[in-house]
Parts: C-alpha cells; sequence; structure tokens
C-alpha cells in the first residue's frame, strides 16, 4: 500500500514536469526551425518581417504536423509571445534617443486622434460585418478591434459569444498586415542580407561574461517589471514594460560619471530570437485551425479588408495634417500587433520614439474603450429582450 501511495506521488511530482518539457521542447524545434526559414526569408527580400514571418510559419508546421501525428492539437503557448514581447520591447527602449522624448507630448493630441479615428472605423466595421455575417455585435465588434488575438479570443469566450469568429478574423488580420507592411517597407528600404549576417557575427564576437551578466541583470529586471504591469493591468504590458525598463536603464547609465558614457545595446541575436517567438504563438493558431471553408474566408475577408482600408485612411489623414512621411503615418496607423509595428520602425530605424508612442496610445484607448462597449451592448441586448417579450 505504502509503495502504491508512493508510486502516486512519484508520478504527480513527475508529471507536470514531464509535461513542461514537452511545451518547451516543441517551442525549441519552432524556434530552431524559424531560424533556419527566417534566412530563407531574407534571401528572398522579406526584409523587416522576414524573422516574423519565419515564426509564423515554422509554429504553423509544427503545429500542423503535431495535429496530424499525434492527433492532438497544441494548445497555443501563450508565454512564448509574452518572452518574444519582452525581448522585442527590450531591444526598442535601449534603442530610443532620450533627446527625442521630450517632443512626443506635443504629439499626443494627433496621436489621440488617429487612435479614435480607427476605433471609430472598427465600430462601423463591426455593425457592417455582423448584419452581413448575421452574428451577434459584440462577437463583430471584437472580430474587427485593432487588438491583441488571445484577449480578444478570451473576452468572447467569457460572454459566450462566437469565439472561433472572434479569434479566425483577428489571426487573419494580423497575418495580413504582417505579410503586407513588410512588403511595403522593403520596397522603399531594401535589405542586404551580408550586412544582417556580418551584424550578427560581430555580435557575436564581443560577448564576454561581464556583458553576459548586465544582459542577464537587465532581462531579469524586464522580467519582473513586466509581470507587475499585467499584474495591474498596464496595456501590452509585457512590451511597454519592456520598453520603459530599456529606456530608463540606459538613461541610469548615461547619468553615471563614467568617461565616455556607457550607453547598452541589447545583441541583434537577442532581438533575432524575440522576433522570431513573437511569430511563433500566431503561427500555432494557424496550425491547429481546420480546414476552412471558402464561405468562411470570403466572409471573414470582407472585415479584414475594410480595417486595411480604414488604416491606410487614417494614415492619409494623419500624414494630411502633419509633416510625417508615408512609412511613419503607416507604421502608426497599421492594424496589426504593436511589437511587430515598432519592431519594423526599429529596423528601419524610422522615428520609432513616434509609432512606439502610437501604438500606446491606441492601447490605452482600446483598454477603455472595450468596457464602455461591452457594458453598451449588453444593455443593448437586455433591452431588446425586454421589448421582444413585451411585444409577444
Amino acid at each position: 500500500m505504502a509503495l502504491k501511495n508512493s508510486q502516486i506521488h512519484l508520478h504527480s511530482f513527475v508529471r507536470p514536469w514531464l509535461t513542461f518539457i514537452s511545451k518547451y521542447s516543441i517551442v525549441g524545434i519552432e524556434l530552431i526551425l524559424g531560424f533556419l526559414l527566417s534566412f530563407v526569408f531574407m534571401q528572398i527580400g522579406a526584409g523587416a518581417g522576414s524573422a516574423i514571418l519565419s515564426g509564423i510559419t515554422a509554429g504553423a508546421l509544427v503545429a500542423y504536423f503535431y495535429r496530424i501525428v499525434y492527433k492532438i492539437q497544441i494548445k497555443p503557448n501563450t508565454n512564448v509571445r509574452k518572452i518574444g514581447q519582452v525581448l522585442v520591447g527590450l531591444t526598442i527602449g535601449v534603442s530610443i534617443a532620450h533627446s527625442n522624448l521630450a517632443n512626443i507630448f506635443f504629439k499626443l493630441p494627433i496621436l489621440t486622434f488617429t487612435a479614435l479615428l480607427l476605433l471609430l472605423s472598427s465600430i462601423l466595421i463591426g455593425y457592417i460585418y455582423s448584419h452581413i455575417a448575421k452574428v451577434d455585435l459584440l462577437s463583430a465588434m471584437l472580430a474587427v478591434v485593432p487588438g491583441n488575438i488571445g484577449i480578444m479570443a478570451s473576452i468572447a469566450a467569457d460572454y459566450g459569444k462566437n469565439v472561433s469568429l472572434v479569434s479566425l478574423v483577428q489571426l487573419i488580420r494580423f497575418t495580413g498586415i504582417i505579410l503586407i507592411i513588410p512588403i511595403i517597407t522593403n520596397v522603399s528600404t531594401p535589405h542586404d542580407i551580408n550586412l544582417i549576417l556580418s551584424s550578427l557575427s560581430k555580435d557575436l564576437s564581443q560577448f564576454n561574461l561581464h556583458y553576459l551578466l548586465v544582459l542577464s541583470l537587465v532581462l531579469a529586471i524586464t522580467a519582473v517589471v513586466a509581470r507587475i504591469g499585467s499584474k495591474f493591468k498596464f496595456p501590452a504590458a509585457y512590451l511597454f514594460c519592456s520598453i520603459f525598463v530599456g529606456v530608463a536603464f540606459n538613461y541610469l547609465l548615461i547619468q553615471l560619471p563614467f568617461s565616455p558614457p556607457v550607453n547598452f545595446n541589447v545583441p541583434p541575436l537577442v532581438n533575432l530570437i524575440g522576433q522570431t517567438l513573437l511569430g511563433i504563438t500566431i503561427g500555432e493558431y494557424w496550425g491547429i485551425n481546420p480546414n476552412l471553408e471558402s464561405r468562411t474566408i470570403a466572409l471573414t475577408s470582407i472585415p479584414v479588408a475594410l480595417t486595411f482600408l480604414a488604416g491606410f485612411t487614417a494614415a492619409g489623414i494623419t500624414m494630411f495634417f502633419t509633416h510625417w512621411d508615408w512609412l511613419t503615418c503607416l507604421l502608426m496607423a497599421a492594424p496589426g500587433g504593436s511589437p511587430e509595428m515598432i519592431l519594423i520602425a526599429l529596423v528601419l530605424n524610422h522615428n520609432v520614439e513616434t509609432i512606439t508612442a502610437a501604438h500606446l496610445v491606441r492601447l490605452m484607448a482600446i483598454n477603455l474603450y472595450l468596457p464602455v462597449l461591452i457594458w453598451a451592448l449588453e444593455k443593448y441586448g437586455r433591452e431588446s429582450k425586454e421589448t421582444k417579450t413585451i411585444m409577444t
């Protein structure tokens, strides 16, 4: 009896560890495959989006074959995306010039205007989509809001709405913009793969124990701050808290009485890992999706196309009212993932501070907008039911 109890205890102790190892060994395979594919994407000219696209492809392939071989669906690992956001956010933070941050305050009105324009557009698109697809308003609205896939799907689940529809529209929108924007940016700013490879090899040759200790310390601080920000419901905490840590850390180093001033940089290899991890979760969503019907794809393409049109229109209006160039306005208004759009700006070294601020303002607006939207639609739904009850 005692032996049986000890076996049960051992099994309960070992099983979680086996699950953990299995889950992250899959991530390891996806990461290795993503690295190999990223060089292929670079070679064919994908430019700024190469690592993210390779992550999406690797995640989709691994999830698809896992489902075919083992008859089990991989649950998208949200921790992978959080780690990717931390690595990319820290890279963005340390690269932001402090001298340019003071100008952001004067840009807040136009950044707020752009964010509100996109939100108002999403309300109109959601209303149109609800009538075309014959779905409830809340599901349609959550499907077209330019926000996080996981968050929108979880809200839909909480309120008993169409989770699969919300996830699918968000996924197609997200993947589409990740494919389109790098193509547009790479046309104007082509990338030389030999230059990218030489920067990575140079980066590896400069590693030393002291630098690795500093990097580990910064990553640990960033992870803690991001976790705290997430607990306090800060919008896209793992991205923007990491940006904040990167900015603050370099600012503190500059204030130290060293000569010449110390400037900390995140190595390109870490940035490449972060970009690939950002794409993997999105790829896993594609890999676990069953074969889609042509009618479903046709219906979901309508709100996605309208969302893209709204983003490009908002970029044009912003460009008209400011002195910013088209690429800056496009990256500000693009209805894609905030980390990815900011990252493309970083790769191109193109108005990173302004584009980061624009996406932060948009995410804050979305966080304020969603509770109001849900309350209004829930109230509208209750009133409609009461009206129908009275009439019957």
